[in-house]
């Protein structure tokens, strides 16, 4: 980012009671982050589900005797795994859409636990949350 606004003048604290304490500058800002992240997740997702169909065009292209059981076992809890972290990214990139959501209708950064706003660093680092630190700290508990 060539230049850096300080969080204060980002800040409009007078729409902070359910609708976003940021400026439209700064949602431009998280809607480019999110839309980056999504674009990766989803390339994540093509990769694998290309790697699953491979593999299960190779599991019905052996035969019963040229491939032996424990080869058989390997790829299947490979695809396994694949399986676990196509639903992984999935479920990841519904909350980037749901991040996206919240920032068209202007509620994003409000968490949705205390109805404060939700720090920018916190956001920065994951940015398609609903809840802010205190809120995550409370659930912990």
């Amino acid at each position: 980012m060539a230049h850096t606004k300080s969080i204060e003048s980002a800040v409009e604290p007078s729409k902070v009671n359910g609708t976003t304490p940021f400026n439209d500058e700064v949602l431009a800002h998280f809607r480019a982050l999110i839309l980056d992240k999504r674009n990766h997740a989803l390339e994540d997702v093509r990769k694998m589900q290309a790697q699953i169909k491979d593999s299960r065009d190779r599991s019905e292209s052996d035969s019963a005797y040229s491939f032996h059981m424990a080869d058989a076992g390997t790829d299947a809890m490979e695809r396994e795994k694949l399986y676990l972290m196509l639903a992984r990214q999935q479920k990841y990139i519904g909350y980037l859409e749901r991040a996206l959501e919240r920032i068209d209708n202007r509620t994003y950064g409000v968490c949705k636990v205390t109805g404060n706003p939700i720090s920018r660093e916190r956001l920065e680092a994951v940015p398609h949350t609903e809840i802010s630190i205190e809120a995550k700290l409370k659930q912990k508990r």
